[in-house]
């Protein structure tokens, strides 16, 4: 059987750039996963990159060279023994050495070098047979990323790219040269394992498990296996056993005879009256063994296992309908013969530093996904091929993953080697990704084909290259070539049928779309201009929580002019991103002087704007058939768009996203020059009931109401039914002191005639209890008046609380219950400002 051992322990040297003297060419121990920032933060060498301006006074690592060294100690290998050398993932520009003081053909005595390395994105095996037996240096000389993409832009010319760093010119994270949200650290390393291999005889290269269901209900899942075999010995007959879920196949027995060489071999398990995988909300998520095994030998006359492959797959069947129709072409994904409405958000790394990414921690995030009432994720293509445990949580949990190719917001070079490392980098991931049942799309990149039309690059590319042929031709062939269970699409946004000339990519009646003129450029009320058939991308900014701002940036809460202060600053990453969110927030707020109103404002604001897209976009399902927030997680404590801050903890936004993407929701929404109540319905029973609605003061006297016998409604299972609100409840008289409440069961929608900052809100809207409970407390909040974005922000008092609701609407009369998770905190502080908090605390003129 195959042996694996991990190489943990290594050193860490700068050898070259502008090393600190106290550092310059000094050892240190250094824990593989890891990269030069994570060593050195671990030895208290360097202060943590993501505090204060720490980020500024770590530029230096950037251009810095650094060897990885550690001693491989192995026995010499077997007469038939292959002993390999596997680097599962290197950031990003290396050279491997060994060493030795063995000969090797060709080479002769001392360093042996096995080989460079360009790519982060893909693994590197190397045969080290001839090279163990005694103790030698295992050594990787790490460039600098950075000046070896200068370099390649210099020999092949520049490529226009949304930032000033040329990332689009080595196959390293994108956003690890900065973005608008994260930072500019650069990381070298070994960020995945690095393991010696021993086999005999042969072992399982690659195995490909392809799941499909036929209309009989029988699952079918056809398995492509490469062997290689070691050409050290006649390997003879061999014999290859998959199974899944208990039913069993031998892929026959073959000669594996005496040549180093490579075997595909193929077959079909059937497993008959197969449990279908569903997306959360529409059914469960049965998964099943999946097990390959080789020998040598056949029949009973089997040796043990030569290797092993084991995993998980489970039976859907995915696509994407992109039809024309009378609106446009339609993007809908049909899972198991039935359109679902994607309700996304895009994924970014978890952390800037990957590898203190821990499986925990991403099952922590994915629950937070599905606590806001999400069933998709959309791995943005600035980011990385997640690990196993991101696609496993997500098979488990039943949230669709949208995968983008790892390009974005950049023109790229198609000439070599750039054409044959994506070309190795697409195969080996969706090789690897196959078994998961949750990716449900392949994205050929982020951006680029709109880049091309929209953002001048036309001109100074002339007659380079700039991805086109990565997009139309390499990615369809080889994902086609290797995976065609899944479908794939060109990038995001375009427009499916047609040529860029044809038909803009970013127009919003066809395919994909992403609307960023709102936070840009205009108010969040312009996202109603449009009807996208699937906005894959819209966002709108808001700072982290307090307590993440506190522990990271924050050092005087009240001093003036703090937003403005380079620390600040150096965490808000969008261009003139403070006065975006002053300008965003105008419309409906004034804008505050005093930063703790100001934190608290703009990220109501951020929250008001994404359910106010939301609303709108689910209410016109299924012409539009999803939508993706931009975006869920943060890599460090970053002002972003964010739901989750980089310390993991839920913003306003979060809560408002729960809201929005509930699977029963009221809405107002104008159609035409009427309003109407859209009623969703995004499960799998009727929702019947009475619509109640009424045109209140905000103070709650009534002053019309609905004609009950003709509110009856049943909205049938997964649509939307629209109630005109017509009459003496669309006949306001005076829009600062009128509000028009709609409900059904549970589910209220809220409609304001005027913005915030004109309507007569009092100013002290609520009466508020609180007793202690099990775990914390619970604060009952009544509304005396219409309050606004009812909100606990009890991280102020406990950076560790934890709140279940946040950012209610409560029309006079009506009662909302917080429950708090904390222990000890002062229970008329959680009642009062700066903690307990409404929108309408924030109007200055009220009445």
């Amino acid at each position: 059987m195959k042996i694996s051992r991990d190489l943990t322990d290594w050193t860490l040297t700068p050898t070259g750039g502008p090393v600190p003297a106290d550092l310059a060419g000094v050892p240190v121990p250094a824990t593989v996963p890891g990269t030069s920032h994570t060593a050195l933060v671990e030895q208290g060498l360097i202060p943590d990159p993501y505090l204060g301006t720490n980020e500024t006074a770590l530029a230096w690592m950037k251009r810095t060279t650094w060897r990885y060294a550690t001693v491989l100690d192995e026995p010499p290998a077997g007469p038939d023994e292959r002993v390999d050398l596997l680097f599962e993932g290197i950031d990003t520009v290396a050279t491997v050495l060994v060493d030795t003081d063995v000969e090797r053909a060709g080479v002769g005595q001392g360093r042996v070098e096995l080989g460079r390395t360009r790519n982060m994105h893909r693994s590197y095996r190397y045969d080290v047979r001839e090279l163990v037996g005694t103790p030698t240096n295992l050594v990787v000389d790490l460039d600098s990323a950075l000046e070896a993409a200068e370099a390649e832009a210099e020999r092949l010319g520049t490529r226009p790219m949304a930032y000033d760093q040329p990332f689009n010119m080595v196959r390293k994270m994108a956003c690890s040269f900065g973005w608008d949200w994260g930072p500019d650290l650069q990381t070298a390393g070994l960020w995945k394992p690095v393991r010696v291999q021993r086999w005999r005889v042969a072992r399982l290269a690659r195995v490909t498990p392809l799941v499909t269901v036929s209309d009989d209900g029988t699952g079918l899942v056809d398995v492509r296996v490469e062997v290689e075999t070691s050409g050290l010995s006649d390997a003879g007959p061999l014999t290859l056993d998959v199974s899944v879920g208990g039913r069993g196949l031998t892929l026959g027995t073959f000669d594996g005879d005496s040549s180093h060489r490579t075997i595909e071999l193929t077959g079909q398990v059937e497993v008959p009256d197969v449990d279908l995988w569903w997306p959360a909300g529409y059914g469960d998520q049965p998964l099943y063994p999946i097990e390959a095994t080789l020998y040598a030998g056949n029949g009973e006359d089997r040796s043990e296992p030569l290797d092993n492959w084991s995993g998980r797959v489970a039976f859907r069947t995915v696509g994407v309908d992109r039809t024309p129709d009378e609106h446009g072409t339609r993007f809908t994904f049909v899972i198991n013969g039935k359109p679902v409405f994607a309700r996304g958000a895009n994924w970014i790394p978890d952390d800037h530093l990957l590898t203190r990414i821990t499986r925990e921690r991403l099952e922590q995030r994915v629950d937070q996904a599905l606590g806001a009432n999400l069933n998709l994720l959309r791995v943005w293509g600035g980011g990385i091929y997640e690990t196993d445990d991101f696609y496993d949580v997500c098979d488990e949990k039943g949230v669709m993953v949208w995968q983008d190719v790892l390009l974005a917001c950049a023109a790229y070079p198609e000439e070599d080697p750039h054409w044959a490392e994506f070309e190795a980098e697409v195969r080996e991931n969706a090789v690897r990704l196959a078994p998961h049942p949750s990716l449900v799309l392949w994205n050929g990149g982020n951006e680029n084909i709109w880049g091309h039309e929209d953002w001048g690059w036309k001109e100074p590319l002339g007659d380079l290259t700039w991805g086109a042929g990565y997009y139309y031709e390499l990615f369809p062939k080889i994902l086609a070539e290797v995976d065609p269970t899944r479908p794939y699409a060109d990038g995001s946004p375009y427009s499916p049928g047609f040529a860029p000339e044809e038909m803009h990519p970013n127009d919003p009646d066809h395919g994909t779309h992403h609307q960023w003129a709102v936070w840009n450029q205009v108010d969040y009320t312009h996202y109603r201009d449009d009807v996208p058939r699937f906005p894959s991308e819209f966002g709108f900014q808001g700072p982290a929580t307090w307590a993440t701002m506190r522990r990271a940036i924050l050092p005087q809460e009240d001093s003036p002019g703090f937003k403005e202060s380079e620390v600040f600053l150096l965490h808000q990453k969008a261009a003139d991103g403070n006065g975006k969110l002053d300008r965003g927030l105008a419309p409906h707020l004034d804008v505050p002087d005093d930063f703790a109103d100001w934190h608290w404002a703009t990220q109501l604001n951020q929250a008001r704007a994404i359910q106010y897209a939301l609303e709108h976009y689910r209410s016109w399902w299924p012409r539009t058939a999803g939508a993706i927030v931009w975006q869920l997680n943060d890599c460090w404590p970053v002002t972003s768009w964010a739901a989750v801050d980089g310390d993991g903890r839920r913003k306003p936004l979060w809560y408002a996203m729960r809201h929005a993407f509930a699977d029963r929701i009221v809405t107002v929404q104008p159609r035409g020059a009427d309003l109407v109540a859209a009623l969703v319905n995004d499960t799998d029973e009727p929702w019947t009931g009475q619509v109640e609605a009424a045109r209140t003061t905000l103070g709650g006297e009534v002053l019309a109401t609905s004609d009950a016998a003709a509110a009856a409604v049943t909205v049938a299972p997964r649509s939307v039914a629209l109630v005109p609100l017509t009459g003496d409840l669309a006949a306001v008289t005076d829009p600062a002191r009128e509000v028009l409440v709609v409900t059904l069961g549970e589910a209220r929608g809220i409609h304001r005639w005027a913005e915030s900052k004109d309507l007569a809100l009092d100013p002290a809207p609520v009466r508020t209890t609180v007793t202690a409970e099990d775990g914390g407390y619970r604060v009952d909040v009544t509304a005396t008046s219409l309050a606004l974005g009812v909100t606990l922000l009890a991280d102020r008092l406990d950076p560790d609380a934890q709140v279940d609701e946040q950012v209610v609407d409560l029309p006079a009369g009506t009662t909302a219950v917080f429950h708090v998770t904390s222990s000890g905190l002062d229970q008329e502080a959680l009642a009062s400002r700066p903690v307990l908090r409404a929108e309408n605390d924030l109007v200055r003129t009220a009445g």
